[in-house]
């Protein structure tokens, strides 16, 4: 199997990190590995703000209750189409921001990191919080934040593969068990 499969299937939420700080440069690389994500039409309508002062982090924890992980670095990802080199963001900047998000986190576990996606958009109760703390302006939308550590736990790698949500050459409606309780299956 290719390496950069072990890397994907070793990506693990880690919500319990060292406190051993992550440096610059290793940052830097992680915003490389975000920014070369696809984007529709290369429109490219990201932003990050990394954080990595105990104090700014500890604003961020007192305002988003679903966010009070002790990692010693964030980096929340933001779209902004007034900067994207086309008109192409404005209906793919999420999609855009998403993949971003998710290079990041296969190369924070390629880096033997630990890393965990916080959903911030579309829920005005997380994005104005949070922008009001890292002081991001109006055109600007926090779509995500991951928090970078050092790993104080381990995850062993895994697949979530089911082959009952593949459906090969056409979709064929058929019924499965559900692991949502009492969930009905709607054709």
């Amino acid at each position: 199997m290719p390496e950069i499969i072990d890397f994907i299937l070793s990506r693990r939420s880690v919500r319990q990190f060292t406190s051993e700080a992550v440096d610059d440069e290793t940052l830097t690389f992680l915003l490389k590995a975000a920014m070369s994500a696809p984007t529709a039409c290369n429109s490219q309508p990201w932003e990050f703000v990394v954080v990595t002062q105990k104090e700014v982090l500890d604003q961020i924890r007192a305002k988003l209750l679903f966010a009070r992980y002790n990692a010693p670095a964030a980096i929340v990802v933001c779209g902004n189409v007034s900067i994207a080199n086309n008109s192409a963001a404005r209906d793919h900047w999420v999609q855009d921001c998403s993949a971003a998000t998710e290079n990041m986190l296969i190369a924070a576990a390629g880096m033997g990191l630990g890393a965990v996606w916080i959903g911030v958009y579309p829920y005005p109760s997380k994005i104005k919080p949070l922008s009001e703390v890292l002081g991001i302006p109006d055109n600007a939308t926090p779509l995500s934040m991951v928090y970078v550590g050092h790993p104080a736990e381990t995850k062993g790698p895994r697949t979530q593969y089911d082959e009952h949500r593949v459906h090969w050459q056409y979709y064929e409606p058929r019924k499965r068990r559900s692991k949502i309780k009492n969930a009905k299956y709607i054709p």
